[in-house]
């Protein structure tokens, strides 16, 4: 064997080793801290459409179908927009999972933390029951439509008002129809639970029961959501909803557990800031419960 020594030059001019593209990339924008990777591009994009397109198509075919219903007696009107949720939720890639027992009293207020747009169609397919919603989204191009459909409550939360919509929220209660409230008032990054605010529960007595739910999104790509994995979920600030869906239509699939804990009797407690501190001490307990990958389960609201 013969060996033949190269010179500097020689080496210099040695083809650099070709590497592959990553897997990953870092988001770009003034989030990229937050949304720390995603898919390669085409990929992201494919998947994107596609989420996109498929959510569509099953929005425009269940809209005549929920506004015959809505005219029509019985329940088909309250169990079609669960179905709906549920495969919405299919559709754009989110897997839900479900823990403890959906209150049986008629009617139930139920009592969420709020992180996302998402919580939508998570709680919209585990319940049947109406959303109580900030005004504003009954101004939303497209989304009003589908939210009036589902019966949804609209609130100002203007102190002028107050009266006006708590009596429309005790009227629907009364009737026997379940509620969906976000006492937050607001949703938030999905990294903690916010105070309640009191005056959301003042229509807890026209209801047989509440139950204190807390929903985490607690898997990406199959893994455990880490704290800044939630920013992919959350939607809050100022955050435009279109852009939002098509970061998140770009990710790999995730899962939401629901965690449905213990029915409460609202009269049990001595006023309405009891009541509200201990559903609130609850959902957040069983939140960080969940943020921490443990085994999720049910709490009493106390």
């Amino acid at each position: 064997m013969v060996a033949i020594a190269r010179t500097p030059d020689d080496l210099s001019q040695t083809p650099p080793r070709k590497t592959r593209p990553p897997l990953l990339r870092r988001a770009p924008g003034p989030s990229a801290g937050l949304l720390d990777q995603e898919p390669r591009p085409l990929a992201g994009r494919l998947r994107a459409v596609r989420r996109l397109v498929s959510a569509l198509l099953w929005t425009l075919l269940c809209i005549p179908i929920q506004a015959l219903l809505l005219v029509l007696p019985g329940r088909g009107k309250l169990a079609f927009p669960r179905f709906y949720h549920s495969v919405l939720c299919r559709l754009i890639g989110l897997r839900v999972q479900v823990v403890g027992g959906i209150s049986t009293a008629r009617p139930t207020l139920f009592l969420s933390n709020h992180s996302s747009w998402l919580d939508i169609l998570v709680l919209g397919s585990v319940l049947e029951a109406a959303f109580v919603s900030k005004a504003e989204v009954g101004n939303w191009p497209g989304v009003r439509t589908v939210a009036r459909l589902g019966r949804t409550v609209f609130v100002s939360r203007s102190r002028g008002r107050t009266g006006e919509e708590a009596a429309a929220m005790r009227d629907r209660l009364q009737e026997g129809g379940s509620l969906i409230l976000f006492p937050e008032g607001t949703s938030n990054d999905g990294t903690r639970v916010l105070p309640f605010r009191s005056a959301f529960l003042g229509v807890a007595e026209a209801a047989a029961a509440v139950q204190p739910i807390s929903v985490v999104y607690d898997r990406l790509g199959g893994l455990p959501a880490c704290r800044r994995d939630r920013a992919h979920f959350a939607w809050y600030g100022d955050m435009d909803l279109g852009s939002h869906f098509w970061r998140l239509a770009r990710q790999p699939g995730g899962r939401v557990t629901v965690l449905l804990h213990q029915p409460a009797d609202p009269r049990a407690f001595r006023d309405r800031k009891a009541l509200t501190q201990a559903v609130e001490r609850t959902v957040a307990e069983g939140a960080a419960e969940l943020r921490q990958n443990r085994a999720p389960v049910p709490l009493r609201a106390r």
